[in-house]
């Protein structure tokens, strides 16, 4: 049995086991777990007794996951997290390959949507997924400012409270990499004016769970173009397995 799955520490609404059980199908020999690790300490052990082929990489470990790795994609370096583990057992210890997903997910899912104007972006959050975004803003062009809770401002980033309306007027493309407003929390939305959004504005929520966020909400009903994380989710999810099988 080929063995895969999904390392995390709470991952009981995990959309890789109902993707990857649906895909496997028709792959008998394919199986798919969910592995709840309580510390990331915990990976080398569950790779000596599963010995699975090909790991998915979720919160919190996508960043602590690095040292136990022996080797990073370009992608992966340049964002400084994980997604997608290659396992490699040809050796007397396995080689471990770091990949990030999540740059491919979002770019595809985005380049459909952009228009021209689209050329200045507000990054809410500083984390993990933040910065798998703005590598991929980087390589289109598109200036960017993230926006954290963090009292400290600099350069590139500011904090919820100077968030004016006229830096949402001047920056079209809104991306929420936080997990404000996901399941169960529904009824929460990161700190904006709503007042100054137009329906030239394009909204990116990566959350998927609710499809639509209370951020979303509130920016469709002033006209704007809106996206969740979903498709981001399967296309990384698509890459992965072609990773696995290279």
């Amino acid at each position: 049995m080929k063995q895969y799955g999904l390392i995390g520490k709470t991952l009981s609404h995990s959309f890789s086991k109902r993707y990857f059980d649906g895909y496997f199908k028709d792959k008998p020999d394919c199986l798919y777990d969910l592995y709840e690790l309580e510390s990331i300490d915990m990976l080398p052990q569950l790779v000596c007794f599963k010995q699975p082929l090909g790991l998915n990489v979720t919160i919190p470990y996508k960043q602590s996951v690095l040292p136990f790795l022996d080797e990073l994609s370009e992608e992966a370096k340049a964002v400084g997290a994980v997604n997608v583990v290659k396992l490699d057992y040809n050796s007397d210890t396995p080689l471990l390959k770091g990949y990030n997903t999540d740059v491919y997910g979002f770019e595809m899912s985005l380049l459909p949507l952009l228009q021209s104007y689209h050329d200045k972006a507000i990054i809410l959050g500083t984390g993990g997924a933040s910065k798998a975004v703005a590598y991929i803003l980087d390589k289109l062009n598109i200036d960017y400012r993230f926006v954290s809770r963090s009292k400290k401002e600099d350069g590139k980033i500011i904090n919820y409270h100077h968030l004016s309306s006229e830096i949402i007027s001047s920056h079209l493309l809104i991306i929420n990499t936080t997990p404000v407003g996901m399941y169960p929390n529904t009824t929460i939305c990161p700190q904006m004016k709503f007042e100054a959004i137009t329906s030239k504005h394009l909204f990116y929520d990566l959350i998927y769970n609710p499809a639509k966020t209370m951020l979303l909400k509130e920016a469709e009903s002033r006209g704007a173009i809106i996206k969740n994380g979903m498709d981001m989710l399967i296309l990384q999810a698509q890459k992965s397995w072609e990773i696995w099988n290279e």
